[in-house]
């Protein structure tokens, strides 16, 4: 009879480690992927507040030049920004301006430099506006303006 209860908790013993050791792998496992996680998330919240940008154009006087009007945009933020019609797009009034209708001075803007918006004056009639810009990481900026 010794032998046998001996035997069973021997099992036991072996059933339990075994037992312990998946319920840690899948523990380790776990862990690593949410690590992972909010490693990706912090990354993208740190892009998000390194990118930012404002229209600093003069709300009753947008200048106009070869058929464009011509809005200022200002780097705020902490990191070079890529100005093409891939990266940001452009709304007047909730609707979104066409890629072929509008375009930057730069290709680029350096933190705290300024670049020039062109808007196809076709896309843009006389009275108030409002001019929503959308750039990398969804940051956006609402200019309110008015054409005379």
């Amino acid at each position: 009879m010794g032998f046998s209860l001996t035997g069973t908790h021997v099992i036991f013993f072996i059933a339990s480690v075994i037992v312990a050791g998946a319920v840690s792998g899948v523990i380790i496992a776990v862990t690593t992927d949410l690590s992972n996680s909010l490693s990706e998330r912090g990354e993208r919240v740190r892009d998000q507040l390194d990118i930012e940008f404002t229209i600093i154009s003069d709300p009753d006087t947008i200048p106009s030049s070869g058929g464009n009007y011509q809005f200022y945009l200002k780097n705020i933020g902490a990191v070079e920004l890529s100005t093409t019609n891939t990266t940001f797009n452009v709304f007047v009034d909730g609707e979104i301006i066409v890629v072929a209708n509008y375009s930057f001075a730069d290709d680029t803007i350096q933190p705290e430099e300024v670049t020039t918006l062109n808007v196809d004056t076709d896309d843009i009639s006389s009275g108030d506006h409002k001019l929503r810009v959308v750039g990398p990481q969804a940051i956006d900026d609402e200019f309110t303006f008015t054409i005379p």
